[in-house]
Order: C-alpha cells, then structure tokens, then sequence
C-alpha cells in the first residue's frame, strides 16, 4: 500500500505560525487516513521553530530550489533568518518520507516549506509568486510528487498510477 505524506496542518493540528491549522475537509484524505496510507508532518515544526511563531517568506520570492543551493534564505516579518530550520525540516520530512516509502505528497500550498505551486512573495504583503517551499523542492529532487491540498483529486489520480 501506497504512503502518502500530508502537511500536519491539513490534518488539524496546531502547528501554523499563527498557532492555528488549515484542516482539510477533503474526501479523499479522509478515506487514505481511514486506510492508514497517511503520514503527517510539520517541517516547520520539525526544524525546530515553535508553534506559534513569526511569519516567514523567502527572500525576493526565490523558491525553495534557491533556498537548497544557499542564494536564499527564509526571513521571518522581524527580519529573523530561520534558513537553517527550514533546511533542517526539509531534511526531516525527507528522511520521514523515505523511511516509509512515500512517492506521493500532499502538502500546504503558499507555505515556505510545503508551497507547490505558489509561494508568498517575501515582501509580507500578501502576495504570491509562482514557486516552491523549501521542502516541495527537496521532494522533487528526490522523485516524491507534491500535490496541494487544491489539488487532492490530481493526488487521487496519481496513487491510482502507482498502484497499478
């Protein structure tokens, strides 16, 4: 059976910045975690930044590969650099996927970790740019699929792919 690795906050638990989660109501997940396909994990958390926490983007909207070659960092609203925790949790929810055979993720779009499509911009205005988190990166270096959570049916048809 197919694992599939989710971002802890899709799942309800309070590991965002603000403190609060994101919880996903999505059929699908409900039915993996049913079946116990399901993994959860917070990188954020993971690298060693507590819940709540400041705000953080990454530097002039460079994604998450600039990130992983050191020409970016991750900056929170104070002007923290959290680089280093965010390599750290990235490498984590690696070795949490690889450790259980995960080719399929399922994570929080617009996050600096688990953004696959967008990221905030890093000028903390609101504003999105096409790019990945820090650890949506590190899975497609290392073959893992990165789905949102607006694209849980994409997901769905995907596992279909791998089981077959």
């Amino acid at each position: 059976m197919e694992r599939i690795l989710v971002s802890a906050c899709l799942m309800g638990r309070k590991v965002r910045y603000d403190g609060g989660a994101k919880t996903s109501a999505d059929a699908h997940l409900s039915a993996w975690r049913e079946e116990g396909r399901l993994v959860v994990f917070c990188p954020e958390v993971e690298g060693g930044l507590p819940t709540p926490r400041p705000a953080a983007e990454i530097e002039g909207g460079a994604g998450g590969e600039a990130v992983l070659a050191g020409a970016a960092r991750v900056l929170t609203t104070e002007g923290g650099d959290v680089t280093a925790q965010f390599l750290a949790g990235a490498q984590a929810a690696l070795a949490f996927a690889q450790h259980f055979g995960v080719r399929l993720a399922v994570l929080k779009e617009g996050s600096p970790s688990c953004g696959s499509l967008s990221i905030y911009d890093g000028t903390f205005h609101g504003r999105r740019t096409p790019g990945h988190g820090v650890t949506a990166a590190l899975f497609a270096l290392h073959d893992i699929r990165v789905f949102s959570e607006e694209h849980i049916p994409e997901a769905a048809d995907y596992l279909r792919t791998l089981e077959t």
